[in-house]
């Protein structure tokens, strides 16, 4: 009877160093670095960095529930913004993926592409969200 309490508790340590493992790199906050083009080149500066871990999860969850299309992007002029999410901690190194974002001629959705190869046009309420996370200016008050 000691031998299977002993095997059980055994099991449980086990089960919970894995999951904690797991779930390490996934818990680490991130920032969002975002940069705005200059002038009708294609120029960017910094613009904004969001730190804060509920609205980098906003906009993360945005672009997960997101349906890309696999397409090469085209557009009339180049992204209005660009961003990327950092790890805070310098020591954690992941390569970046890129996400170019355009304003739609109506401004009321964006435009996305990740990486060179993936598309998507977000809806209006998702438009807005992102939006004004990584630029702090909301969406319906372009002209």
């Amino acid at each position: 009877m000691r031998i299977r309490n002993l095997f059980f508790v055994f099991i449980a340590i086990f089960l919970f160093i894995v999951t904690g493992c797991s779930n390490r790199i996934e818990n680490v906050e991130q920032r969002i670095e975002v940069q705005e083009r200059v002038g009708d080149e294609n120029k960017y500066e910094d613009f904004k960095v969001v730190t804060d871990n509920i609205q980098v999860q906003k906009v993360k969850k945005i672009l997960k529930d997101t349906d890309w299309e696999n397409a090469k992007v085209d557009m009339a002029h180049p992204p209005d913004y660009e961003f990327i999410f950092q790890y805070k901690n310098p020591n954690i190194q992941a390569k970046a993926v890129v996400y170019n974002l355009w304003i739609s001629p109506n401004n009321d959705k964006v435009e996305i592409a990740r990486g060179g190869n993936q598309y998507a046009q977000l809806t209006k309420e998702n438009s807005a969200i992102l939006f004004e996370i990584i630029t702090g200016n909301k969406l319906s008050e372009l002209k």
